[in-house]
């Protein structure tokens, strides 16, 4: 985060319409209602590209902001909103499905690769840059041989479901520890267990 009053957008990745609002791919948008719920407010349209909800979170000035777009074609929304706030990419953050790490592993990082997550190609793309922070949230790899296009568009398991709560807390804890601590503090308290 850069230093100052700034703002900060927080962007929670998923797929619109009730069809998609359960998949493990949504866990960005969901974990962003828990947010939501801690900034207090509701979600209001933003130029038709996305719903935003402004407020603080700690002592940060916050936009929290769902694309109203599919997740492959996000960027536009979130490079639209950035703009109209006046936001660096170093002060976005993106909270988004990561398969590469176990179900409830939350990490963060700044910039870096998007392997594979079309939703961040497409912000990498619109963004012009890799340069903003990310909260990953580990949704585990595909069982046996099915395809990991199918499994990030399925419903959370069961069992998923009841672990679900609790990684959502943990996933905007560490959030807003990343806007009000810096990525460095915020690693060394998440990234711990």
């Amino acid at each position: 985060m850069t230093e100052g009053p700034g703002t900060v957008v927080i962007v929670g990745l998923g797929n619109p319409g009730p069809r998609y609002a359960a998949n493990r791919h949504n866990v960005g948008a969901i974990a962003l209602d828990e947010l939501a719920d801690r900034v207090g407010g509701k979600f209001k349209a933003h130029k038709g590209l996305a719903d935003v909800l402004e407020g603080r979170l700690g002592g940060t000035r916050v936009v929290l902001m769902k694309p109203r777009s599919f997740m492959n074609v996000s960027g536009g929304p979130v490079a639209g909103v950035s703009r109209f706030f006046k936001v660096d990419p170093a002060d976005i953050v993106v909270l988004y499905d990561e398969l590469d790490l176990p179900f409830g592993t939350v990490r963060l990082k700044l910039g870096g690769g998007e392997n594979g997550h079309n939703g961040l190609r497409s912000i990498t793309k619109s963004l012009g840059t890799k340069d903003y922070h990310r909260v990953r949230i580990g949704i585990g790899r595909p069982p046996g041989r099915m395809d990991p296009a199918d499994f990030v568009l399925k419903d959370f398991s069961v069992i998923e479901r009841k672990e679900l709560p609790f990684i959502l807390d943990r996933a905007a804890d560490a959030t807003e520890a990343l806007v009000n601590n810096g990525l460095e503090a915020a690693q060394n308290t998440f990234h711990a267990n």
